[in-house]
């Protein structure tokens, strides 16, 4: 599975961004699609995450009704809505795949994800 990310940019606090992530090789492998971050100096944070069959979502505290995940089985693509941005959202933004089948694990933690993009930049100025 290869992933690549777009639509980063320099934005001011309050404006919004929609990242999009495509799928493409083996992609009917994929059971979860998610989108973390990692800012300078921290570690790499879990931001949303959706399942590829039933269309489920979950979102990190610090973005839930800011932000939205959607995907589009039939294009391999899926997105990331970010509405009133602030300056603590700047980081690099990473689409991360599942593949691995088990009856545990957590959505929240990048190493459970099997596939990641190369990242996008996203920066809020205030």
């Amino acid at each position: 599975v290869q992933l690549v990310e777009s639509g980063g940019g320099l934005v001011q606090a309050g404006d919004s961004l929609r990242l999009s992530c495509a799928a493409s090789a083996r992609t009917f492998s994929i059971n979860t699609m998610g989108w973390f971050r990692q800012a300078p100096g921290k570690e790499r944070e879990f931001v949303a995450t959706i399942t590829w069959n039933g269309g489920s979502t979950y979102y990190a505290d610090s973005v839930k009704g800011r932000f939205t995940i959607s995907g589009d089985n039939a294009k391999n693509m899926v997105y990331l809505q970010m509405n009133n941005l602030k300056p603590e959202d700047t980081a690099v933004y990473y689409c991360a795949a599942r593949v691995t089948r088990s009856i545990s694990w957590s959505a929240y933690r990048p190493s459970e994800y099997d596939y990641w993009g190369q990242g996008t930049q996203v920066t809020v100025s205030s």
